[in-house]
């Protein structure tokens, strides 16, 4: 009843429910979008393509929340937002200019934010030539013209400038309209729409595997995969919310005849600090060799083939990248020499630890630690659930990637829903009783 109530509580503040029902209007547009067909595309041709696909392909339009089997508009998705976003952060470890961009504040931010959508331009027309092609290319294919139809009906450079203008304005839309999200919104646009895909596939996959069955639905087979779900979903949020809480101290000065600091604080350190990011990331660089095999490069053809099996190779590589990105991503964010000197400015210290140097080796060594444990958890949880549901022949929308990701971002946007509420006097989504969902106790 106390939850109910909470909820209720979100129709009693006008900015909240003004932000959940724009969020849910960019939502609205956005699936209104996936089902608008690139021209000059046979969408019945496609379906029955991707339909029958796992792995790479399979990943990829559960992401684009099935715009890549109905080639529309959204094809893409957000993937080439991704990989801008991917190269920008490299480039913050080997360029001094956008390193010191992202120490600039508000200013810098916005810097960086612009030049990732230039990014994301750029990549949408190379992936989108490549999309082309791939798709002129099934016409002569096993699986495209010998088996289903012709996907293209008149190939050639007409089509191919037409795909490259409507699917990179798509991207295009899709990246404003996640930004717009953010900012008018509740919780993180970008994230929001990768939930409503995998989410809107939901019924469909179950149809399909009532379907492919025949109606006869075995009750051992149900019961396991919804033990492993359950499980799943447990162990994602007790590692989302899992934190080390590193004791700070602030050293007592007077100015005047009043004394300040010497309080008792915390460094929350969480056990997963790069949250969903690394299975995105490393979905989306996936489908680089996918792309590179459109262009006829030596090789990648029979490695995109592999891939596309969606077998032990693309698991292993798949839960290898996790892993990287999990390092990657936490070393990129956070900067234990950067924390180690805001301390000492703010005359605070880690006790036992000297300030500066030690402090800032002493954060390192915890956080890798943790960052250890972080990725062997998200590399397992995306990748194990898969394989089981493979086993079983489960529709994909309930691997561990898809759990992983609307666990996460549910629990991201009711913490943001909570704190709206909080700080106009209400009691949050979960009442005056119970623990809250961030951490804090009535």
């Amino acid at each position: 009843m106390a939850v109910a109530g909470g909820f209720s509580n979100i129709t009693k503040v006008p900015e909240l429910r003004r932000r959940i029902l724009f969020t849910l209007m960019i939502i609205a547009i956005y699936r209104v979008g996936v089902f608008i067909t690139t021209p000059g595309v046979d969408r019945a041709v496609m379906r029955s393509i991707v339909s029958g696909q796992g792995g790479l392909l399979g990943l990829f339009n559960l992401f684009s929340g099935g715009a890549l089997e109905n080639l529309s508009i959204f094809a893409l998705g957000i993937m080439p937002y991704i990989s801008a976003s991917i190269i920008m952060q490299l480039l913050g470890m080997v360029s001094k200019q956008v390193e010191e961009m992202r120490k600039e504040g508000e200013a810098g931010r916005r810097k960086l934010e612009q030049y990732t959508r230039y990014g994301t331009i750029v990549l949408s027309g190379f992936q989108s030539f490549g999309v082309a092609l791939y798709l002129e290319g099934l016409n002569d294919a096993d699986v495209g013209g010998g088996r289903f139809g012709d996907v293209v009906a008149n190939p050639g450079w007409g089509f191919r400038l037409l795909t490259m203008l409507t699917l990179t304005t798509g991207t295009a839309l899709i990246m404003w309209l996640g930004e717009q999200a953010t900012e008018r919104g509740i919780g993180n646009g970008i994230s929001l729409i990768i939930l409503a895909s995998i989410v809107s596939g939901v019924p469909g996959a179950l149809s399909g595997y009532w379907q492919a069955n025949a109606g006869d639905i075995q009750p051992l087979t149900v019961a396991m995969l919804t033990a492993v779900m359950l499980i799943s979903v447990a162990i994602v949020v007790f590692f989302e919310r899992a934190q080390r809480q590193i004791p700070i101290q602030y050293a007592r000065r007077q100015v005047g005849r009043r004394i300040y600091g010497g309080q008792s604080a915390h460094l929350p350190l969480k056990v997963n600090m790069a949250s969903m990011i690394p299975p995105i990331f490393a979905s989306s660089l996936l489908l680089f060799p996918t792309t590179l095999a459109n262009f006829n490069v030596p090789g990648m053809a029979t490695f995109a083939a592999h891939l596309n099996r969606g077998d032990w190779l693309f698991n292993t590589l798949f839960g290898a990248l996790i892993i990287f990105f999990c390092f990657f991503y936490t070393a990129v964010t956070f900067q234990p020499v950067d924390v180690a000197d805001n301390l000492k400015k703010q005359q605070a210290n880690i006790p036992g630890i000297r300030p500066g140097k030690q402090t800032a080796e002493f954060l390192d060594r915890v956080l890798t630690r943790l960052t250890v444990g972080g990725a062997i958890y998200v590399a397992a949880i995306c990748v194990v659930p898969s394989v089981i549901a493979q086993t079983l022949r489960v529709p994909f929308q309930f691997g561990g990637t898809s759990l992983m990701i609307v666990v996460g971002v549910a629990l991201e946007t009711v913490n943001q829903i909570e704190a709206h509420l909080i700080t106009r006097s209400y009691e949050g989504l979960t009442g005056p009783q119970t623990t809250r969902l961030s951490g804090r106790r009535a």
